[in-house]
């Protein structure tokens, strides 16, 4: 990261940084890429030391994906339990990573896994990221048939970030999937309410709607893009931003 944009005032005190487990791939068929685990966590590492507070879920695709065995015939709830200990797997992967850089990390899980994680308590998160702890909130809600964008949205919402960010691996909204359709239509602002009508894969509904009726912002970005977080951190308005209709 580079220090063109380190901001005296940040615009945002609080932000919590959704990644798909996919983002942890990098080069890899499966697992997680060593690299590009390193490149992301000195991204969050270089904004937690200015000061940031920064909340992170990581999702588990990159190991294991419930909704995948279930189409194939396994219980649908023992999937779903398997994918949140996948997330379990990547954020202590990602607490490595950065204690490793010399930053504060907790990892709160909503299932009980105590000999490895702390239990997601609310306060006691926000007790984490008032002491300036990246905090990783990992096993998604705790519960079968929820993804960990709606856990990412509803953590946002606990915690009163300023800011949800989706890191993808493409630069933001768009109408169709842009590796394969070059004419897909890119949106660089828009509502949650047309999100949902008009089927956009930002996020799923649940998460769209938990974003949407607490009024919580959402920016979309590229995360291979060099210096992206850094930048959205200091209000740079690139990627995606998705809003209340009072807010365009």
């Amino acid at each position: 990261m580079t220090q063109d944009w380190i901001v005296s005032q940040p615009p945002y005190r609080r932000i919590l940084l959704k990644l798909s487990g996919e983002a942890l791939l990098g080069d890899e068929a499966c697992g997680i890429d060593p690299t590009l685990l390193g490149r992301l966590a000195e991204d969050v590492a270089g904004l937690a030391r200015q000061g940031l507070q920064l909340a992170l879920v990581i999702g588990g695709g990159n190991i294991f994906r419930g909704a995948a065995l279930a189409a194939e015939g396994m219980d649908r709830v023992t999937g779903d339990h398997m994918g949140m200990l996948a997330t379990v797997m990547n954020a202590l992967a990602m607490q490595d990573a950065l204690e490793r850089r010399s930053v504060p990390t907790r990892v709160m899980s909503a299932l009980k896994v105590n000999q490895v994680c702390e239990d997601y308590i609310r306060r006691r998160a926000l007790r984490h990221l008032d002491k300036g702890r990246v905090t990783i909130f990992a096993a998604g809600t705790g519960n079968p048939f929820f993804t960990t964008d709606s856990a990412a949205s509803l953590r946002a919402v606990e915690i009163g970030a300023d800011l949800l960010v989706k890191a993808t691996k493409v630069d933001g909204v768009f109408s169709d999937d842009p590796l394969t359709n070059p004419d897909a239509r890119f949106y660089k602002r828009l509502t949650y309410d047309q999100a949902i009508a008009e089927r956009l894969k930002v996020m799923d509904t649940t998460a769209i709607v938990l974003c949407r009726d607490n009024r919580i912002p959402l920016r979309i970005l590229n995360i291979y893009e060099a210096g992206a977080l850094a930048r959205v951190a200091a209000g740079e308005d690139i990627g995606s931003l998705v809003v209340t209709g009072n807010e365009q």
